[in-house]
């Protein structure tokens, strides 16, 4: 028996609610959106859909979209040609999902959201409820990331690879599903070595990236394998399996929901679940400065689950304020922990060190006893383990 199908049908048996990507690899020719590779995909997501399953589409295509309805030449490759192809591409794109979702009796919704509508914690809770509805309401949302607005997500974002890991936990799917044009994570690049070999499962997503091949971005996306590997890794830290298949594979949909079937590679999820909020915390929000500890603080809040006090603040960098997220640094100046501070880079500069008794008499006054409170704390890196 392969490896995977024992963890898979552990796994997904049961699945009801999931997330599938789409990368522009799998819907992209230079002609723009390959309709009969989208079409074919809607039944296959629809057929799954029409067997009770809640499912949220992350879509990508719109650049490529409109790149060929500008009549560039490759890739756009300044920002505002691709945030220009996008607005004229978006249009293109959820007009063809209307489209074939309709003829399979479908209902779709679009939704368009930016990093930041995911960082801010009222708009993210927001947007759950909002997705939460539609699938109540048995619509399938077609997600793709906002890049008319945005800059960075249009150079980092990993081409909705990130993103489609962020509604994951979100919505907390049972499955996040990543179509790619390789059938999975390969012992070496499958383009150029003939010898390459799939992996069929990751049990230990902290194993390094680099222990796999990871192939290039295409010339029409900018996600590739590394990109797929990191989202699915914070898929894991919330309790997600991710399974990356082959989306140029017709059938590939039915197969990997086919629990008697090995395809692509499995990579399961973490033994302990980290909640939404501290997922959020972790993975979503943008560290705005880093805290550097002495080793019995790292020491408590990695072994005890402590707190962070003031006292095992040696060095504060950046300038935030109270409530943003922080990076937690040990003395080697490895990143250990992420979390939300309770006190501001100036005011952690006048009380790092002292013990919490002092804050008052330094500062005037005293918020609270902690830097970051365990509740507001999460391990991250090698820390995790």
């Amino acid at each position: 028996m392969n490896a995977q199908l024992p963890h898979k049908q552990r796994l997904l048996r049961r699945a009801r609610r999931a997330v599938i990507k789409i990368g522009s690899s799998i819907l992209s020719t230079d002609a723009g959106i390959d309709r009969p590779r989208l079409r074919s995909l809607a039944e296959e997501i629809c057929a799954l859909h029409q067997r009770g399953m809640e499912i949220v589409v992350v879509s990508s295509g719109a650049v490529a979209a409109g790149r060929a309805r500008l009549g560039m030449k490759g890739r756009p490759k300044s920002v505002p040609q691709r945030q220009a192809a996008a607005a004229v591409g978006q249009i293109d794109l959820m007009a063809l999902y209307e489209e074939y979702f309709a003829a399979f009796s479908t209902q779709v919704a679009q939704i368009l959201l930016t990093h930041d509508d995911l960082a801010n914690r009222r708009r993210y809770l927001n947007a759950r409820h909002t997705i939460e509805t539609l699938m109540e309401a048995r619509v399938v949302a077609v997600a793709n990331e906002n890049d008319t607005v945005v800059t960075d997500e249009l150079r980092n974002f990993g081409d909705n690879d990130n993103l489609s890991a962020l509604i994951a936990g979100l919505v907390e799917a049972e499955v996040l599903v990543m179509l790619s044009d390789v059938a999975g994570l390969f012992t070496k690049d499958p383009h150029t070595h003939a010898d390459a070999q799939l992996v069929s499962v990751v049990e230990d997503v902290n194993r390094g990236a680099t222990t796999y091949a990871m192939a290039g971005r295409g010339a029409l996306g900018t996600g590739g394998m590394a990109s797929k590997f990191a989202a699915a890794k914070k898929a894991a830290a919330a309790g997600i399996p991710t399974i990356i298949a082959d989306g140029l594979h017709p059938g590939v949909l039915p197969a990997v929901f086919d629990t008697s079937l090995a395809v692509g590679t499995l990579i399961l999820p973490k033994g302990d679940r980290l909640g939404r909020r501290k997922h959020w915390i972790a993975y979503t929000l943008k560290p705005t400065g880093t805290v550097i500890v002495d080793q019995g603080a790292f020491e408590a809040i990695t072994q005890k689950g402590r707190s962070l006090l003031p006292k095992g603040l040696k060095e504060v960098q950046g300038r935030f304020d109270s409530g943003e997220c922080v990076r937690c640094v040990d003395p080697t100046g490895r990143e250990f922990a992420r979390g939300l501070v309770n006190y501001s880079a100036a005011e952690l500069e006048k009380i790092k060190g002292l013990h919490s008794a002092g804050i008052e008499s330094v500062l005037g006054y005293k918020l609270t006893e902690e830097v970051i409170h365990r509740n507001d704390l999460v391990l991250t890196g090698s820390a995790e383990s």
